[in-house]
């Protein structure tokens, strides 16, 4: 198993931990005894805690871009998992540097995490929900928006 693979299941069960408590535990010392816990001296301890930095920095953003994209089911009646895997998927879609994670590498792991760790219809609904955003977004073709034009945008769309 790839170690960015390990890195984004080590994220998901911190902040699926973060998220079943409320938010009442420090997220980075969850992540870094996960961390020793499940990842055996991987080698991708950075890319977690960036991660993990990064969905909590824009959480506010990435649940209205949730909300609005998925507005049959709202934030708080999504599963934990599904509700956590969208974050991570949302985060490195919208903000990741797509030289490092390309679109559909973030698309595709969001899915297997969700298959993974989520029920049934996890992947399918994780699937749904980050290609209609994908879909939304800018490619190659156009000229290359800020990503913080990309999260109001699409916020704006979906309405």
């Amino acid at each position: 198993m790839a170690s960015r693979h390990i890195a984004r299941s080590i994220v998901l069960q911190s902040l699926y931990e973060w998220d079943f408590y409320q938010k009442k535990s420090e997220i980075f010392s969850v992540l870094e005894r996960n961390m020793q816990e499940f990842g055996g001296g991987f080698d991708e301890q950075d890319f977690a805690r960036a991660l993990t930095k990064g969905v909590i920095d824009n959480l506010e953003k990435l649940d209205g871009v949730i909300t609005t994209s998925a507005p049959e089911r709202p934030i708080d009646q999504l599963s934990i998992i599904d509700r956590n895997v969208l974050r991570i998927g949302l985060f490195e879609l919208l903000y990741e540097d797509t030289s490092q994670v390309p679109p559909k590498v973030a698309i595709n792991e969001a899915i297997e995490l969700a298959k993974s760790f989520g029920g049934p219809s996890s992947g399918k609904f994780v699937n749904g929900v980050l290609g209609a955003i994908y879909n939304e977004m800018p490619h190659e073709e156009e000229a290359p928006k800020p990503q913080e034009d990309k999260i109001e945008e699409l916020s704006e769309e979906v309405k």
